[in-house]
């Protein structure tokens, strides 16, 4: 497995290739403190089985201080990246990226700060940077009432206005590309009300998205098989649960074949 540091921080990005495919890049979850690696290599091996080739970025997490713009530079360089090396990396120039938790954060606020030159450097251009579509597992998206408080915490620092420029349902515009998304609705550290603040947003701009909320399942159940079981907190495998990867499948082919 070939990987790539970041030329700025100390964020690397893995490559699992898969010939002729569009490109997937996977931002785990762990609340802006660390990455986890359930949300990871099993989810890449997953898209290369579906016919996709899968990236891996471990972007630099919180050791006490606010991260402010780092990671999303880090991800708008990885797309970047894997755009500029596709024939390289024997893949399209379309990409998708696929986030999870706080790594559903960090993903979704690409699409919806893609163009916007000011949280980015000049290392990006918008067009660079902008994915072509997102898929968002669990997603952390609102500094409000409904915030996962530790993932703002180490993001944005303590300032409510400094945390409420992340929160990321009043930035929505209609330039943010389609978007999946799904969550549980038992869900106790990110509450459900963060992907249906999304989605009212995404609704009022007209912005093409699909979402789908299951009935139970606790929190960071990433592709929800046997392979990612974490019995001590209660993540077990859970096949109905398991379907929002065949659906997100179904679904970014559609996408990106319009």
């Amino acid at each position: 497995m070939q990987k790539i540091n970041c030329p700025f921080g100390t964020a690397t990005l893995s490559v699992y290739p898969c010939k002729g495919g569009a490109a997937v890049v996977i931002c785990p979850g762990g609340g802006y403190r660390f990455t986890s690696p359930r949300e990871a290599e099993p989810i890449a091996k997953a898209w290369n089985r579906a016919g996709f080739a899968a990236f891996v970025l471990d972007y630099d997490c919180s050791t006490g201080e606010r991260l402010d713009t780092l990671p999303l530079r880090q991800l708008a360089w990885a797309v970047k990246t894997i755009r500029e090396r596709a024939e390289e990396f024997e893949c399209t120039q379309q990409v998708a990226v696929c986030g999870f938790s706080a790594g559903g954060h960090l993903a979704a606020s690409l699409g919806v700060f893609w163009a916007d030159d000011e949280r980015f450097d000049e290392t990006t251009t918008a067009n660079q940077r902008r994915p072509d579509a997102m898929v968002l597992s669990y997603p952390v998206i609102s500094a409000g009432e409904f915030a996962h408080l530790g993932s703002f915490l180490n993001l944005a620092g303590e300032e409510k206005s400094e945390q409420a420029k992340w929160s990321l349902e009043n930035f929505v515009t209609e330039k943010v590309p389609p978007v999946f998304v799904w969550h549980t609705m038992d869900d106790e550290a990110v509450p459900v009300e963060n992907t249906l603040l999304l989605s009212k947003a995404l609704r009022k701009y007209q912005v093409s998205h699909e979402v789908h909320l299951f009935p139970h399942g606790v929190h960071g159940l990433s592709l929800a098989t046997e392979e990612v079981n974490e019995e001590a907190c209660g993540r077990m495998a859970d096949p109905h649960v398991a379907h929002w990867f065949e659906l997100a499948t179904e679904w970014l082919k559609s996408v990106l074949n319009k």
